[in-house]
């Protein structure tokens, strides 16, 4: 059997704010639960999941991800989460996005975005975000990327500005999904459609069910309930690379 390629690295939005078009600014940041659950089943693989943010700024979690009215009054749960955070080490120690070279990039054998709507204000426009995910296009390495955490793929050009994307299938959080949250009505856009607009095919389920979308090296999820699903479905594909394809890092 051979073994699974090692190293995943975990970009995260160092994004604080949104900046609403009624004025106002909301905090943000990324979603717990987004982080914690593919970042717990990834490792409980096996794997080493490294951290990186732009400029190595330390990531903030959004604060309603860790509200119990966010799940379902569960505060056990909301416990079990904070607990987990504590126990990341590059959550307090992010890398610098800027420092992953070719080099470096030749030992990571796939990209993951976790949401919360901090990607929308930093990830999709970012340098270093594009430059990671043309190194993956062009050599087919998985990219996955879920709820917000899709924003990243906005930043995914080629030199004539077509999105590598385009006409990959994929998934994001869905209109229906945005208009039932506190910033309905006061985003520049939904990012369903800002994916639309650059070619990508937006297919959304049921709000707030798991939807995971597998296209070629793409792998896109939904929501938070899709996070498990989305990193299980990352597993599967890793497993089915050879080490020659994609080397290991230890």
């Amino acid at each position: 059997m051979q073994a699974m390629p090692s190293t995943i690295l975990m970009v995260l939005s160092a994004a604080r704010a949104i900046p609403l078009t009624d004025g106002t600014v909301r905090p943000t940041g990324y979603w717990a639960e987004e982080v914690v659950v593919p970042y717990e089943l990834l490792t409980g693989q096996g794997l080493r999941v490294r951290i990186a943010t732009p400029s190595g700024r330390l990531p903030a979690v959004d604060s309603l991800s860790l509200d119990p009215r966010e799940h379902g009054g569960d505060r056990e749960k909301v416990a079990r989460l904070e607990d987990a955070l504590a126990r990341i080490p590059g959550l307090t120690a992010p890398e610098d996005l800027a420092a992953m070279d070719d080099q470096v990039m030749d030992g990571i054998a796939a990209l993951f975005f976790p949401g919360g709507h901090g990607p929308m204000v930093d990830l999709w426009q970012d340098p270093d975000v594009a430059r990671l995910l043309r190194h993956c296009h062009a050599r087919g390495k998985p990219v996955a990327a879920l709820c917000h955490g899709p924003a990243a793929l906005l930043a995914a050009r080629d030199a004539s500005g077509r999105n590598l994307y385009a006409g990959y299938r994929a998934t994001s959080f869905s209109d229906a999904e945005e208009a039932q949250t506190e910033l309905a009505g006061r985003l520049p856009h939904t990012l369903a459609a800002a994916l639309r607009a650059q070619g990508l095919k937006v297919e959304t389920g049921p709000a707030w069910g798991a939807q995971v979308v597998v296209d070629r090296d793409l792998l896109t999820g939904q929501n938070p309930a899709s996070a498990a699903p989305l990193a299980q479905a990352l597993l599967g594909v890793l497993g089915s690379l050879s080490p020659s394809a994609i080397p290991p890092q230890g």
